[in-house]
């Protein structure tokens, strides 16, 4: 078996094991069988980090329900070779070359070397930020809730955010929260941190121990590092000023707030689609101009190598370098003084027209079993699927049970990824020794 197909089928069989987890009488706050449709909806977006659910956490399952779900949440995040490798750490095995190559594509790495100190570096820099959430999520909780129910809504939030997941146990996600900085900024700081890629966040610890240490040597990052986070700041920046503008006189959204908290729930409401889904405004009060802005924020999504979905910060980047050389009259794609293969650019192109497919797809496919959907709304729902969010307008369990089944579908093809499902159904491609005579033809 491939690895491409191991990984894919790796994720449905921890979603099948949710799934059966989350349908126990134990699992349910009735303490009943649960349903079907709604333990696999729920399995899948936990394992796909998303965050759509088409009931409310906090009520429908019990103690044991929510705990599943994050654990499921965890698993999603790391990634299953992550997490299923961690563990074979733990007892002490050893991995071999097909390990490491299941790493290295899991992870979107360049090389195979110290994989197993690679994911021993990902935990650690899992738990601490993880951990560090609950300690500050506490404060926000304990005023309105005794102290063991507080921890267990610190613990659950700090995961779901960290890994970039939209679950929250109350029925009206954050908007009780609206005002609170606290929470905000550590709920935001997680999102960011979390889909910002493994990668970057060990690069800035390296240069910040180097820095302590006043070492004369003077780090150079590399160059995914240097896309990642300009382009997440720039969206961020971008994002905050948009929203803030365009919701300001919403009195559903932003309209009712004082300047701070317009400003502070634009900062959330521009953090949130890249890809979290939590939410302290009504999304389906929002203008058609910010749900159109939050899809296209929901389509780019967060780095490579994070807890996070989207075609991703880098193919995003690729992609406008590439315009950017073609108006310039360029036949190469530079990116701070560095020359972009084709290679990364014939893979950037894949993944933004298998993601639009994708999306295209699902889009006409759910119109066309729930015909009295708006279009916005239909189109606002499959990308928060395909891009793993998890931000709803609020038609998620009022579609039909064929249009659930497609945003399961959605959620997975988001979260394996294009080309690996591709290669996982159609095999590894072959290198070819046949080369073909050249020809022009008129584009644009």
């Amino acid at each position: 078996m491939t690895v491409s197909r191991t990984i894919c089928l790796g994720f449905l069989a921890v979603i099948t094991v949710g799934t059966i987890l989350l349908m126990m009488p134990f699992s349910l706050a009735a303490g009943t069988w649960g349903n079907l449709i709604v333990a696999l909806f729920t399995s899948t977006s936990a394992v796909c980090v998303t965050g759509l659910s088409v009931v409310d956490i906090g009520t429908y399952f019990s103690f044991w329900g929510q705990f599943f779900v994050a654990a499921l949440v965890q698993i999603g995040g790391l990634g299953y070779m992550t997490a299923t490798t961690f563990l074979l750490l733990l007892l002490g095995a050893k991995f071999g070359l097909r390990d490491k190559v299941a790493i290295q594509q899991a992870l979107d790495r360049t090389g195979m070397h110290d994989s197993a100190q690679l994911i021993r570096s990902i935990i650690a820099v899992t738990l601490i930020f993880e951990i560090s959430g609950v300690f500050l999520l506490i404060p926000v909780f304990t005023p309105k809730y005794p102290l063991n129910e507080a921890l267990w809504y610190a613990i659950f939030h700090s995961v779901n955010s960290w890994n970039n997941a939209g679950f929250s146990l109350f029925k009206d996600n954050f908007i009780g929260y609206q005002t609170s900085v606290l929470l905000n900024l550590v709920v935001t700081g997680l999102i960011v941190f979390g889909g910002i890629g493994y990668g970057v966040i060990l690069e800035l610890f390296i240069w910040l121990r180097d820095r302590l240490q006043r070492k004369p040597e003077r780090m150079i990052f590399s160059l995914n590092f240097k896309v990642a986070v300009s382009t997440t700041i720039a969206l961020l920046i971008l994002g905050t000023t948009a929203f803030f503008f365009i919701e300001v006189k919403n009195p559903a959204t932003f309209g009712s707030l004082s300047l701070p908290n317009q400003i502070l729930a634009a900062w959330f409401q521009s953090v949130t689609p890249r890809t979290a889904g939590f939410n302290t405004i009504d999304i389906g009060k929002m203008t058609t101009a910010g749900l159109f802005l939050t899809i296209a924020l929901m389509f780019v999504g967060a780095s490579p190598g994070g807890t996070g979905g989207g075609i991703k910060t880098t193919t995003f980047r690729v992609l406008t370098s590439c315009t950017k050389a073609i108006l310039q009259g360029k036949e190469e794609v530079f990116l701070y003084e560095r020359t972009v293969d084709i290679s990364l650019i014939l893979k950037a192109v894949g993944v933004a027209v298998g993601s639009f497919a994708t999306v295209i797809l699902a889009t006409i496919l759910i119109a066309l079993t729930d015909p009295t959907v708006s279009f916005i709304q239909i189109l606002f729902e499959v990308v928060s699927a395909f891009a793993t969010v998890g931000l709803s307008t609020g038609i998620t369990a009022s579609v039909t049970a064929a249009a659930k089944l497609i945003l399961i579908m959605t959620m997975y093809i988001g979260r394996v990824g294009i080309l690996l499902l591709m290669a996982a159904l159609l095999g590894d491609p072959k290198p070819s020794s046949i080369r073909y005579p050249e020809e022009t033809l008129i584009v644009g």
